[in-house]
């Protein structure tokens, strides 16, 4: 499972503010956050063995994530779903990143993925399991796992216990991230930074050969970018500051 959770147009100094887990197989080498030449300059970790990324910020203000989604049968897909991350981070504006994820998937398949593109003004989610399906966002807080978003969520029958704890955690997550009456979005990421990490919401994950892999935090607002990754599970690793060049 991977969580990302967006607090989008909440907060009139920052209109985007993500905070993110990524879980992978422990044994999957990736490189922590760095320009990367991507079309535009992005700011993004990549993994190594396939070369993509899960999550982006790019030289114009867009925002692309992405996690894997549950499928009642397996999807076998073409390219890896960290490279359409990659190409959607080459444009300028989250419009223009859902229409070529649009386009692409009328060439290729993919497997099961929730992809979140995200600017100042336009947010967007696509909802691929072999269909697609295309969400524009309203203002608030959204919360995005493997089996769906927003309390609406697709639970495989072959997955219905993990699934259904899955909802919850996501549905808990999101409630306890709702903004409180004079809060900043510098407040409200630390809250979120705390919720995701606390393994009470079920969002941080470990087992033997699986668990959650990294975590980063961004704050885009007046005075640009701010990005801290932790290159671990942030139950137990420490967040630390990424140089923004742009």
């Amino acid at each position: 499972m991977c969580t990302i959770t967006l607090a989008w147009q909440c907060f009139e100094e920052a209109p985007l503010i993500l905070a993110a887990n990524r879980d992978e197989l422990l044994d999957r080498p990736s490189d922590p956050p760095a320009v990367r030449e991507w079309g535009k300059r992005v700011l993004a970790p990549q993994d190594r063995e396939a070369a993509g990324t899960w999550i982006g910020y790019n030289e114009d203000g867009l925002l692309v994530a992405i996690t894997n989604r549950w499928t009642p049968s397996r999807l076998e897909g073409d390219r890896s779903r960290g490279l359409l991350v990659r190409d959607a981070l080459g444009e300028s504006t989250a419009d223009d990143a859902m229409r070529l994820v649009e386009q692409d998937l009328d060439e290729r398949t993919y497997e099961g993925f929730n992809l979140l593109v995200a600017d100042e003004s336009s947010a967007l989610l696509a909802e691929y399991d072999g269909n697609r399906r295309i969400s524009t966002l309203d203002p608030g807080v959204h919360v995005v796992v493997n089996v769906g978003a927003n309390g609406r969520y697709d639970i495989p029958p072959q997955r219905e216990a993990d699934g259904k704890e899955q909802a919850e955690n996501a549905n808990a997550v999101r409630s306890a991230l709702h903004p409180e009456p004079g809060e900043t979005g510098e407040g409200w990421l630390d809250r979120a930074a705390a919720v995701i990490a606390d393994h009470e919401y079920g969002v941080c994950i470990h087992r033997d050969q699986f668990g959650t892999r990294s975590s980063s935090l961004l704050y885009a607002g007046e005075d640009g970018l701010r990005y801290r990754y932790a290159d671990g599970p942030p139950c137990e690793t420490a967040f630390e500051p990424v140089e923004v060049p742009f």
